[in-house]
Parts: C-alpha cells; sequence; structure tokens
C-alpha cells in the first residue's frame, strides 16, 4: 500500500469530512495536520477523564473503513513525506550503506533433523527466503537439494508477508505452515505435499499458533484466535477431513490465559500450556493418541509460573514455585503434581530455561546478568559443565537443536562488536567449533570499536547496567543513542547490529540501558518494574541517561533515543518527563494509550495484560497510578523534542489509534516548533514492513531523522 496519497486529495477529503481543524482545513499540505477535537468524556472511580481525540479509533475496527479516520491518518502521511522529502538523499545512502553490509546471497548453517539437512537462503536482492533440505549423506553440489517452500513465490504481489509457523512431518512427507499476508497477524494454515510439490485442500484460516503433528502424521494440533484476538483452545485438525470436524482439545475459560502447544523434547508427547504474565498451567496429551485425556500436571496457582518436558517416566519442570529466579524440579509421571527439588533457585544465577537431551540436559539463564550455558548429567546433579566464551560482554545460547539424540549442540553467540557467530559444541572434547560468522561485505574491523559495561545508579541507589560501544577514536562528549524496552520480563541483549553502525561511524556511541522491567538481572529486576513499581522503569532510563552525561561520554541534547511497542510507552514518559535531555525521539508503534487500553476488556491483549499493569477497571489505586505516568494523558503544553512516530493500520498489539490520538494531542498543546512526524503504514502492522530491504529502508529513515535534528550530514 502507498504510504501517502496525494496532497491535493487529502485537501478535498479535508473540506469533505471535517478532521481537521478550521485553520488546516483549507491547505493541509502547507502545515502539519491538526486534528478535529470531539468531545468525549468517561468516568471511573468518581474520576472523569477527557478523551478528545477517542474518534479516532473506528468503531468497526479490525476493519477501519471511517473517512474521518483514514482521511487524517494519510494526512499525517502525507505530512511526514512532506517533511522527509529533503532527506530523500541521505535516506537513500543510508539504505544503501547498510545494505552493503548484508551478504544478500546467504544461507545458514545445515542442520540435521532426522534423514535430512535442512538450511535456508536468501537470493541475491531477494525479500524473503527460501527453505531447502537434502537427504544426509547426499553430495553438498546442489544435485540433491529441495526447495520445500519459497517466501518469495507465497510474497510476489503482496504489501505485506509473514511466515508464521512451518512444521515438517515425522516421516518427512509433508509440510505445514501458516502465513500472514496483511500484518494483522491471523495466520492461515496449510499442507503441502513435499513429494509432489501440491499443497492439499486442507486450510485453517484464522491460527495463531504453532503447528504440531501428531497420531502418525494424520493430525494438526494448532489453536485459533477468536473474535478478541486471543488463543483460548487447542484444536486436532485430521488430515483430509472438513474443519468442521476439528476437535477442541482444550478450552481455556479464563480470557486472560494464552494457550499455545509444543512436542516434548522425545516427542512422545502434545504440550498444551495455558498462561498470562504470572501463571500458567500445563497439560500433557500423548502425540500419538491426541484424544487420550490429558494429564494435567499441576492445577494453577496465582503468581506461579511453570513448563515441564518428560524424560523415561520423569517429568523436568522449570518453576518459580519456591524462588523468583525459578528452579528446576522433578516428578514423577504418575504423580506429577508432586515436585522434588534438582536445582535449588538462587539469588545470583537466574535460571531461565531448561532442554532436555537424551543423554544430558541443558540449562540455559544469566548469572550477573550475563548468559550462561551448562550441561548437565540426569545421573550425577553434581556434574556441571559450564559452556565458556571469550568476550566479558556478550549474548549467547542454544541455536537450533531439532534431534533427541546428539553429541554436539548448535549455538549463537554475539556481542556488541563480535558478528553473530555460530558454533557446534562437540560434547565429547568439550570443544567449540566455528561454522559460520556473519560476513559484512563492504567490511567490518572489530578492532576499530570498544564495548563497555557500565554500572549506573539510580534515583533510589539501585545500579542499572548499561551496554555500551562506540570507535576508539570517538571524542567524549559527542552524540549518544540510547535505547531501552523495560517491560514483560524481556530483556535485551548486548547483540550485533549491522544497521547500528551508521550511527556509530558518524561519532555515536550505541547504549542499551537494562533497566528495571526486564529480566536482565533475574526476576526480582522484572517485578521491580511492573504494577506498582511501574515508575521505576522510566526513572532507570532517564538516571542512566544523566549519567551518560556526567561521565562525559555526551551532553543534554545531544542524546537520541528510541524504542517500540512497551519501549515506545517509555519514550512518551521520558518525553514528558525529561524533554530537556533529548536531541531526537523515535517511538515505534508505540503503547501510549495506556489508561485507556486497559480499560477496555473488549481488546485482544487487555485481560492478559492486567498482571503487568494493573486492572484500573477495579482498582481505583491502578488507574491513578496509571493515568499518572500514560503517556498520552500526560501531554502537557511544554516543548518537547523532535519526535518520530510509528503505525501500523493492521496491528493487532499496539491499536493505530494510540500513536495517532497522542501525536494529535501533542500538536495541541506542544510549545515548540520542533518536529512531530506520524508515519502509519496503512498495509502493515506491529513489526513495520515484512521484507528484509523494506524494513531496512524504515530503519534508514529513522537513522536520518536523528541525523537530521542532531544536525548531522551523513
Amino acid at each position: 500500500m502507498p504510504r501517502a496519497v496525494a496532497f491535493a486529495a487529502i485537501a478535498l477529503l479535508a473540506l469533505t469530512h471535517p478532521v481537521f481543524a478550521k485553520d488546516t482545513m483549507t491547505d493541509t499540505s502547507a502545515s502539519p495536520p491538526v486534528a478535529q477535537k470531539r468531545d468525549h468524556t468517561f468516568e471511573h472511580h468518581g474520576i472523569t477523564v477527557s478523551d478528545p481525540y477517542a474518534w479516532l479509533r473506528d468503531p468497526g475496527y479490525p476493519e477501519v473503513k471511517d473517512k474521518d479516520v483514514l482521511a487524517y491518518l494519510n494526512a499525517e502521511n502525507a505530512w511526514f513525506e512532506k517533511r522527509m522529502a529533503g532527506k530523500k538523499g541521505d535516506i537513500d545512502a543510508l539504505f544503501k550503506e547498510m545494505r552493503a553490509r548484508i551478504k544478500e546471497a546467504d544461507k545458514s548453517v545445515p542442520q540435521k533433523d532426522g534423514d535430512y539437512l535442512y538450511w535456508i537462503e536468501f537470493e541475491e536482492g531477494a525479500e524473503y527466503k527460501k527453505w531447502f533440505r537434502r537427504p544426509v549423506g547426499a553430495p553438498a553440489d546442489g544435485s540433491a537439494d529441495q526447495l520445500i517452500l519459497d517466501e518469495v513465490a507465497l510474497a510476489k504481489g503482496k504489501d505485506y508477508f509473514r511466515l508464521g509457523a512451518i512444521s515438517v512431518s515425522n516421516d518427512g512427507k509433508l509440510l505445514a505452515y501458516s502465513v500472514d499476508d496483511n500484518g494483522s497477524e491471523r495466520f492461515t494454515a496449510r499442507i503441502k505435499d513435499l513429494a509432489t510439490g501440491q499443497v492439499l485442500p486442507d486450510e485453517i484460516p484464522g491460527t495463531l499458533s504453532g503447528l504440531v503433528w501428531v497420531a502418525g502424521d494424520k493430525g494438526l494440533v494448532y489453536s485459533l484466535a477468536n473474535e478478541n484476538w486471543r488463543t483460548d483452545n487447542a484444536r486436532l485438525h485430521w488430515l483430509g477431513k472438513p474443519l468442521s470436524d476439528d476437535v477442541e482439545l482444550y478450552h481455556e475459560d479464563d480470557e486472560g490465559f494464552r494457550v499455545g502447544s509444543s512436542l516434548s523434547a522425545n516427542e512422545k508427547w502434545v504440550i498444551i500450556s495455558s498462561g498470562d504474565h504470572e501463571t500458567s498451567e500445563v497439560r500433557l496429551v500423548p502425540a500419538a493418541d491426541p484424544l487420550a485425556k490429558p494429564l494435567l500436571v499441576k492445577a494453577r496457582q496465582k503468581g506461579v509460573e511453570y513448563d515441564a518436558d518428560e524424560r523415561d517416566g520423569t517429568l523436568y519442570i522449570h518453576t518459580n514455585d519456591t524462588h523468583e529466579n525459578f528452579r528446576l524440579a522433578t516428578a514423577p509421571l504418575a504423580d506429577p503434581g508432586t515436585w522434588t527439588t534438582l536445582i535449588a533457585g538462587s539469588d545470583e544465577f537466574y535460571l531461565t530455561g531448561v532442554d532436555l537431551f537424551r543423554n544430558f540436559y541443558v540449562t540455559e539463564g544469566r548469572l550477573r546478568g550475563l548468559d550462561r550455558i551448562e550441561l548437565r548429567s540426569y545421573t550425577d546433579p553434581a556434574q556441571v559443565e559450564p559452556i565458556t566464551f571469550p568476550e566479558a560482554s556478550y549474548t549467547a545460547g542454544l541455536d537450533d537443536n531439532p534431534e533427541w539424540d546428539v553429541n554436539v549442540l548448535r549455538l549463537s553467540y554475539a556481542s556488541m562488536i563480535a558478528p553473530s557467530t555460530v558454533y557446534d559444541y562437540h560434547l565429547a572434547d568439550k570443544r567449540l567449533e566455528v561454522l559460520k560468522v556473519q560476513e559484512i561485505p563492504s567490511g567490518y574491523d572489530a578492532a576499530l570499536y570498544t564495548t563497555e559495561r557500565l554500572e549506573i545508579p539510580a534515583r533510589d541507589g539501585t545500579k542499572i547496567p548499561v551496554s555500551i560501544m562506540y570507535r576508539k577514536d570517538r571524542k567524549p562528549g559527542g552524540l549518544l543513542h540510547l535505547y531501552g524496552y523495560g517491560a514483560y520480563g524481556l530483556s535485551i541483549d548486548p547483540g550485533f547490529s549491522t544497521s547500528r553502525l551508521s550511527l556509530v561511524d558518524r561519532g555515536f556511541a550505541y547504549a542499551i540501558a537494562h533497566i528495571r522491567g526486564g529480566d536482565d538481572l533475574g526476576r526480582a529486576w522484572y517485578k521491580a518494574g511492573k504494577l506498582d513499581k511501574r515508575t521505576n522503569t522510566f526513572h532507570d532510563f532517564v538516571d542512566v541517561a544523566k549519567g551518560l552525561v556526567e561521565r562525559g561520554y555526551t551532553k543534554a541534547g545531544k542524546i537520541s533515543i528510541s524504542g517500540g511497542s512497551a519501549g515506545g510507552e517509555l519514550m512518551g514518559a521520558v518525553a514528558n518527563s525529561d524533554p530537556q535531555l533529548w536531541g531526537a525521539v523515535v517511538a515505534h508503534v508505540p503503547f501510549v494509550d495506556v489508561l485507556n487500553t486497559m480499560l477496555d476488556a473488549s481488546l485482544p491483549l487487555t485481560p492478559g495484560e492486567w498482571p503487568e499493569w494493573g486492572n484500573p477497571i477495579e482498582d481505583k489505586a491502578a488507574f491513578e497510578l496509571i493515568r499518572s505516568y500514560s503517556p498520552y494523558d500526560q501531554v502537557k503544553a511544554q516543548a518537547y523534542p523532535p519526535l518520530l512516530v510509528t503505525a501500523g493500520l493492521n496491528d493487532p498489539r499496539v491499536t493505530y489509534w494510540e500513536p495517532a490520538k497522542w501525536v494529535a494531542k501533542l500538536r495541541e498543546l506542544k510549545t515548540d516548533k520542533n518536529e512531530l512526524l506520524l508515519k502509519t503504514n496503512m498495509g502493515a502492522g506491529h513489526g513495520g514492513k515484512s521484507g528484509r530491504f523494506e524494513s531496512l529502508k524504515e530503519t534508514a529513515e529513522e537513522f536520518a531523522f536523528i541525523l537530521w535534528q542532531l544536525g548531522v550530514k551523513p
């Protein structure tokens, strides 16, 4: 879809549909569009709230057809195009530079799964991948290669394309896959006969899940998104049968819980998991007999999260029931609710996951914020074999390891200055073998850069980790880009990025603030940034920026910042609280209308989000706290830094009207003349453009905006 319509058409729409204030109705291309204010109030807990831009939510959502709404979004897009038009040369140059760092004709390292080796390839200039396999032992000269899925062909003619689940049947004859072609994250699942290349008549629209082969490859387990985009079910589809014959294996009655299914590591069980952000529950169904009565591992207890896998009649349960940093427990299948500690919870080590293999198992976690991978023995709990890496700061983890019985583990590794690396770890001699190092065709010399890990105290004395990289020849006090997220217990790892170099090579330092709300330092770190402690996240980010100024890395006004989704909420909050610090702010699909969204139980994510943010419908304290920091509600008459805001019309996670309302209110109240731009992808969702180069163009736009606002000539 085009990102904007002609200026003349916008002006005509403005005259026909009075969505703009009167002083901009006659020529919306000469000045920013100003959204009309329409009286709208609501009351909760005896508090009346005015929301004059509530009309920007199309009542027919998820279909957006309201002419006034579309006119306003198109006007903002036209204004974005007009203001960025003079930067087209810079955008093109940045895009060319970023693209030159990508090896266009590239392939992954083949991995064995059963009788075949599987890998993916990008062709020169292609936006999307192709999926291949060849029989184990066949020559690697291409003669035995089989193209099993062609994303390029599937995406042809589409403005948006995203592959969801992909799963080869156990006998290797069938391929199940799902596709979203509009960004709504409602995927249509199909099945392909790999011998003939024909797509079978079976078609399952509206999925939002993995696709799990069961019953000797005669059936698929999947989940449908309901009318509110919630997966409250696990269903079984028999191949060749109509969808009306599909069987619901499990239904979740709690509207805040989501359901997902996967296979156990030994492929004997379908694991049906249900949970929200703080509570979970697991059932096991025999993969050979999916209609058998499910085995409940343990009934849900509020605040207790767990996941489970099975080996030789013993369940291995990863849970936070006795320690917030999780423990590993075991239980017999015959008595699945009786858990015995195998690895105790620890204040120092955060156990993030457990992977079972036939003859050993692997624990993953973080020790003082640094990734740690350990191999462990089933028979000797004291036998622990950590895998060590050369750098002091990095991100590492298990890669694709599909087989049960292995003596080699596939690993991934990167740091802020070390390109992504794929290793095989040979268990017999404890040896790391480098299989692939990310190539940068235009050249990259790691010796030109340095990376540090700092600790900067927040206002309450808590030390906040900061990962930072810059060129060794950078002068102190220069430009700096600061990135943050801080929500849902998601860590932001200090990994490698080729596009980031376009800022760093222009004198920027690039920093990641590991703020509370993420789980970078363990579960307590996450809890210290959610619910009634949410404002810690915003304070941490601001205090990190001030600390970097105090340490001479940069100066106030020379800092650009960015974040997306919940990280976009962070951008809105700190733009409200400390606008003088920032030289440019980029907020991608920002969750900024927090109060309204958390008050609307009909929205897809809201009930499941209450454990994260609080329930302002029932809790007055939660209502008042959310209102006190919700970026949209706290916009005020003051000078704001330059802002670039993005949205997706089909975004089911952060609905398009949140950034639209926020920008409208900013235009009304801000007292400065700094740039404020809103770009809405009219044919995409939460992740923006879907192709690898189309996505890169949007990064080039972002960086061009930052350089423009900070006075840097690309």
